[in-house]
């Protein structure tokens, strides 16, 4: 196959210093999918913005076709036949598949938009390709399937010979995720190079042919996906060996910690996210939920956590209800909380480490000396013992968060929830955009704290993988209800769970049975 890209000794270095690509070495040929595999931090995000016009770089040489090629900004990538899939959609949900397709690029004449066309340039892309959207549907009534297909149909209506996915698959079913291999493999056999960047190492070895490892920075391998597996894959990003799949002993739960009962909630919009949803967790077990994104179980994470109000029912933590209580007093009932949104609720992006892990217990009397004045020599001893053991890569405890990569970030925020003695953990997409090693710790820890220390777990995850092999029971939700109860995770499966996920089954009241 012929070259079609080569990044040669490209090297980024931050205004601060940061180094973000030290003499990384890309090639990608006309007509494959070539994975860019590493930690978060690594350096796949800048180089693919390096690449996409949206960063500059202070050393190295990109070539198209084996022509030095000069970036200057995305509309010149595009030009250049470059189109980038981000990993958070850039879509007006009001506005028609259509309309946001050839956003822009709109057609027309002295000014007016000719909608027909509009709408005949995106179904003719969408049929020759073989994506299966209607360019009439309005963004705001699809699923995530669909409009990870529309951001595709922008990049190919522009005309993309190379396609940057990053994480395209992170919030479909299993199903979904079959049916865009599907269509991506047919993008690949008509010439067009994917990169695809992922953190799911099983859709590596399903989908790419070749694959280019990067750790911090730079490049430390890569070869043709036959010579490859999942675990020296993992050996190359993290550079050491991980363990894929996690062992854990059967559940002994023991007395209910949490108890949700027939609860209710409406959005800002007075729809209903959470319709009278019912279920218990108990000491020592870890209760996981799934569904397509925007089913409720995120709202249901938040009413736990009191990070929304509860408009119905009850939710009682350790026998006593927390409905009405502020967040500060629901921690202290027994609940610690990763949300799902790191940066916004998860820490405080502009204050150091130390502030950030100490943030539920500076006022604790354990850090006062003579019960007034703080303790700074014992606050910086335990700060620094939280680092060292959850493996924080960071210069010192004073390092802004928001200096840190996605992966150390994380580190920061289960370094304090997992330590705050509670007896909930509200695991909301815990490990969510983040490497190899650090989702392991993760998950291990999560099991390791329920097994050993007795603490109940909800976990909430669109990852598959991970909430079929850390849950001990499992629930499934769909239009802000509970339609499946399996109390048995291990023996369930990715596929039989996407049906659920997307409506194709459900179960009676009867067959989910109690479901505490």
């Amino acid at each position: 196959m012929a070259e079609v890209l080569r990044m040669q000794n490209i090297t980024k270095i931050y205004s601060n210093g940061f180094m973000a690509n030290k003499d990384v070495n890309l090639v990608v040929n006309e007509g494959e999918i070539h994975a860019l595999v590493g930690e978060n931090g690594a350096g796949k995000t800048t180089l693919m913005k390096i690449l996409f016009g949206m960063e500059d770089f202070q050393g190295g040489q990109i070539l198209l076709d084996g022509k030095d090629a000069h970036i200057s900004d995305p509309l010149d990538a595009i030009a250049k036949g470059i189109g980038m899939v981000h990993q958070h959609f850039m879509q007006v949900p009001s506005l028609t598949v259509a309309e946001n397709v050839t956003l822009g690029m709109e057609p027309g004449k002295g000014g007016m938009f000719d909608h027909r066309q509009a709408v005949k340039m995106t179904q003719e892309i969408s049929d020759k390709y073989q994506l299966k959207v209607d360019a009439n549907a309005r963004i705001a009534d699809m699923g995530v399937g669909l409009r990870q297909k529309v951001e595709i149909l922008k990049a190919l209506i522009r005309n993309c010979r190379i396609l940057i996915l990053d994480e395209p698959t992170a919030v479909l079913t299993p199903q979904e995720t079959k049916e865009l291999f599907v269509q991506l493999k047919a993008l690949r056999d008509s010439g067009i190079s994917i990169i695809f960047i992922s953190h799911k190492l099983e859709e590596v070895m399903e989908l790419c042919s070749r694959v280019t490892v990067l750790r911090a920075g730079r490049t430390v391998g890569g070869d043709v996906i036959e010579n490859l597996n999942p675990a020296s894959i993992s050996r190359m990003m993290v550079g050491r060996d991980v363990v894929l799949k996690i062992e854990k002993e059967a559940a002994k739960p023991t007395e209910t910690v949490l108890e949700v009962s027939g609860v209710s909630r409406r959005s800002k919009e007075h729809v209903t996210v959470v319709d009278d949803v019912s279920f218990g967790i108990r000491r020592g077990e870890i209760v996981g939920i799934a569904g397509v994104e925007g089913n409720g179980q995120n709202d249901v994470a938040e009413m736990i956590a009191g990070m929304a109000s509860i408009d119905h029912g009850d939710i009682q933590v350790n026998g006593k209800s927390i409905k009405g209580k502020k967040i500060r007093q629901i921690r202290e009932q027994g609940v610690a909380y990763i949300s799902e949104d790191r940066m916004t609720h998860g820490c405080a992006a502009n204050l150091p480490i130390r502030e950030n892990i100490m943030a539920d217990r500076v006022h604790s009397k354990e850090y006062k000396k003579f019960g007034i004045f703080t303790d700074t020599k014992k606050i910086n001893q335990h700060v620094e013992e939280l680092i060292r053991e959850y493996e924080v890569s960071c210069d010192d405890a004073s390092q802004p968060v928001r200096m840190l990569s996605g992966g150390n970030i994380q580190k920061v925020i289960v370094a304090r929830e997992f330590t705050s003695g509670a007896d909930l953990i509200i695991a909301n997409q815990p490990t969510r955009g983040i490497d190899v090693g650090t989702t392991e710790m993760i998950r291990k820890t999560l099991v390791r704290k329920a097994r050993e220390e007795g603490v109940a777990t909800l976990l909430v995850s669109s990852d598959l993988n991970e909430i079929l092999e850390v849950s001990d029971r499992l629930l499934v939700m769909k239009d802000g209800k509970i339609v499946a109860h399996f109390r048995d995770a291990s023996q369930v499966s990715e596929d039989l769970l996407g049906e659920y996920m997307l409506g194709v089954k459900a179960m009676t009241a009867e067959e989910m049975g109690d479901l505490l």
